[in-house]
């Protein structure tokens, strides 16, 4: 916060801070805009639809800024995300995750049927089989995206037999196949990379050739859409490439710049806990565990080599170690000054998945203010 820098120890005396009790999260607003600006404006060089992914913000109001500055729609990975967004008033929204449930794929068809532009993903002849069977039973036609491993071998259907796929999808009653899509991260010839530039360049390459493919065999692809925070940008610059779907940068967290995309500057989001403990000279104990920050970027793995799991904002050789749910272990310098009360601004590794572990953020305002913030979409499962 900016009238709540923390002391050279990475903390403030909790008398004097006016903060929220802690665990808490706070995003700073002003950040917000520039990275929305920022990713805005790359994406208008190359030329390409821009369509970020709300999983990390999972707030209406932040994806209207977004389309607001020129984002074409939004993307989101669960169907009841969707169908917060749109009931706030997002029309264009394209849900990344395959949908196979009846009863899913019957509440797909009702929002499709209130007006919203929504895309649904396919990477299977069962799925799209289902997906057909909805839209007869509603009367309509559906939107679909051909989902392509590009090497990540999560969901997708291999580039080799993408066409053959995509042909049968097409044939059927219901669907109107208008794109691919995938997800690749930072990986360059099947290995996680600091090289961004390269590893959205491959990545780009390799769904321009597959677009060529399908275009080949006869099928109307229009939309190529790629791109995560590190490669979005560099993806863009592949001709062939129509759309890019970053979804991080609207915070930014401690993974993104190991990844050199941004500055810890430029991080909008920080999780603020207070100090509970000081058991030993090297040690401190705060009130922010595994229930207040994600997990799922580990230490010491490859290819950022990350110490411990968040940046302790104000101190760098401070490191968030170890966690159980309540508890934070930070390991200190024996003549850091912390004591017990402090409270200290940690930026996660993993901003997407901490601010699910949350019920609100305080967002802070041009002077100052925080405005406490429902998260809309957090928790949305099904």
């Amino acid at each position: 916060m900016s009238n709540h820098e923390n002391n050279g120890n990475g903390g403030i005396s909790a008398a004097s801070s006016g903060l929220p009790e802690t665990p808490c999260i706070i995003i700073n607003g002003a950040k917000v805009a520039g990275n929305i600006a920022g990713m805005a404006e790359a994406a208008a060089r190359s030329g390409v639809k821009l369509r970020p992914h709300a999983k990390t913000h999972k707030l209406p109001e932040v994806a209207a800024k977004q389309i607001a500055a020129g984002a074409d729609g939004i993307t989101v990975a669960k169907l009841s995300e969707a169908e917060v967004m749109a009931d706030s008033g997002i029309d264009n929204i394209f849900i990344a995750y395959p949908i196979v449930s009846p009863a899913k794929l019957e509440r797909a068809v009702r929002l499709a049927s209130r007006g919203v532009r929504l895309i649904l993903a396919v990477d299977s002849l069962e799925g799209a089989m289902l997906l057909s069977q909805a839209a007869a039973a509603g009367g309509m036609e559906l939107e679909a995206r051909l989902e392509i491993d590009t090497g990540l071998h999560r969901t997708g259907v291999l580039p080799q037999d993408a066409a053959e796929l995509a042909l049968k999808i097409d044939a059927m009653d219901g669907i109107r196949l208008s794109g691919i899509f995938t997800y690749r991260g930072a990986m360059l010839d099947g290995k996680s990379t600091l090289d961004i530039r390269a590893a959205g360049h491959e990545e780009g390459r390799m769904m321009a050739e597959a677009a060529r493919a399908l275009r080949d065999a006869g099928l109307d692809i229009a939309d190529v859409s790629v791109g995560s925070t590190p490669t979005a940008a560099y993806a863009a610059e592949i001709d062939g490439v129509t759309e890019i779907r970053p979804g991080t940068y609207i915070y930014q967290d401690r993974m993104q710049v190991g990844f050199g995309v941004c500055a810890f500057d430029d991080c909008a989001g920080a999780v603020w806990v207070t100090v509970v403990s000081r058991p030993s000279a090297e040690l401190i104990v705060v009130d922010g565990g595994s229930k207040t920050f994600a997990t799922d970027v580990q230490p010491n793995n490859p290819p950022l080599h990350l110490r411990g799991f968040g940046h302790i904002i104000g101190d760098e050789h401070a490191v968030l170690e170890r966690m159980n749910e309540e508890h934070g272990m930070i390991r200190i310098a024996a003549d850091s000054a912390y004591r017990v009360g402090d409270r200290i601004a940690i930026i996660p590794n993993h901003i997407c998945s901490t601010v699910n572990l949350h019920n609100f953020v305080y967002w802070e305002e041009s002077d100052g203010l925080l405005r406490k913030t429902p998260i809309a979409a957090r928790g949305m499962l099904e």
